[in-house]
């Protein structure tokens, strides 16, 4: 496989100016959201706030908001602000669609990702009644925090690859690398789950009042998340190091580098929170590099491939 060298992907293509400026917004925004409600999310659990609101749809039985001398006290806020960022998520699912309608040209590439994140929102809303609804089951928790990965990928993977024009993409690394990569993702996807085995089997898992826990061990499923995560760095260097010999193209390894960069921080921040005795605060930061992580997976898998260059016969 040749191709000739291009410049690095830099902009989104709509067919007119407004859209030219307003399109990358819209996604960027979709994406932002999505992390957001990943981060508030985990604030709502690590607060014990997870009952704050303990109806469903409604935050009490006869009322969609808090109210006063509600009985779950400041948690109840918490978990309102959760509930309605939901609804904000909602309207950014839809200006995306409406964005790709609008300004570049019903692309099928982009719609379908866009169509995946909203229809995720309405399956997220009904996983978050059912975990209101079974007392915070730790695994339903789990099922909450996992959809919202995907939707944070396919959110990712709209705003990615919008910046570029719709066509065939040339592969830029060479073909095991590509597979590499995806075999590095789907590591990823297990170190994640390990992740919410962790978090229902200790102290942070149910509600404040209502503990909520899986019964695993805390400290072996630690460790095992830890040697997952650890096959994962092995991978990532890996990729990173064919990314950049193989590629006709610099973006590819700079991606994969990017990738390693916040899965160093990770690491710092995973092993500080488990020495620590796992602070509410550090691990709100370890969930947001876990979403973040995620964007860079997906930027990274999208770069591997490019309209920029004609494919080679």
């Amino acid at each position: 496989m040749t191709a000739a060298p291009v410049s690095t992907p830099s902009t989104t293509a709509p067919a007119t100016s407004t859209g030219a400026t307003w399109l990358p917004r819209i996604l960027l925004f979709n994406l932002v959201v999505e992390v957001l409600i990943v981060v508030t999310g985990g604030l709502v659990r690590l607060t014990g706030s997870g009952l704050g609101c303990p109806t469903w749809p409604q935050c009490v039985p006869g009322s969609y908001t808090p109210v006063p001398h509600q009985a779950e006290g400041f948690h109840r806020y918490i978990e309102f602000g959760n509930r309605t960022l939901t609804s904000l998520v909602g309207i950014a699912a839809l200006l995306a669609i409406v964005g790709v309608f609008l300004w570049a040209d019903r692309r099928r590439d982009l719609l379908v990702p866009a169509f995946a994140v909203l229809g995720g929102v309405f399956v997220q809303a009904v996983l978050g009644g059912i975990t209101v609804l079974t007392g915070l089951s730790p695994i339903t928790v789990a099922a909450h925090f996992l959809v919202s990965m995907g939707l944070v990928t396919a959110a990712a993977f709209l705003y990615f690859r919008a910046q570029e024009p719709a066509g065939p993409r040339a592969l830029v690394v060479h073909p095991l690398v590509e597979r590499l990569g995806w075999a590095t993702c789907a590591v990823a996807a297990v170190v994640l789950a390990l992740g919410t085995v962790v978090t229902g089997s200790g102290p942070h898992s149910g509600d404040a009042n209502e503990p909520a826990r899986l019964g695993f061990d805390p400290r072996t499923v630690s460790w095992l998340h830890a040697d997952a995560v650890m096959f994962f760095v092995g991978l990532a260097v890996a990729t990173w190091i064919a990314a950049r010999l193989t590629g006709t193209t610099s973006a590819p390894g700079r991606a994969w580098a990017a990738v390693l960069a916040v899965t160093v921080l990770q690491g710092v921040v995973g092993y500080t929170q488990y020495f620590t005795g796992l602070p509410w605060a550090v691990v709100v930061v370890h969930m947001l590099l876990a979403t973040l992580l995620v964007v860079a997976l997906t930027r990274a898998v999208v770069r591997q491939r490019t309209t920029l260059v004609p494919i080679s016969s």
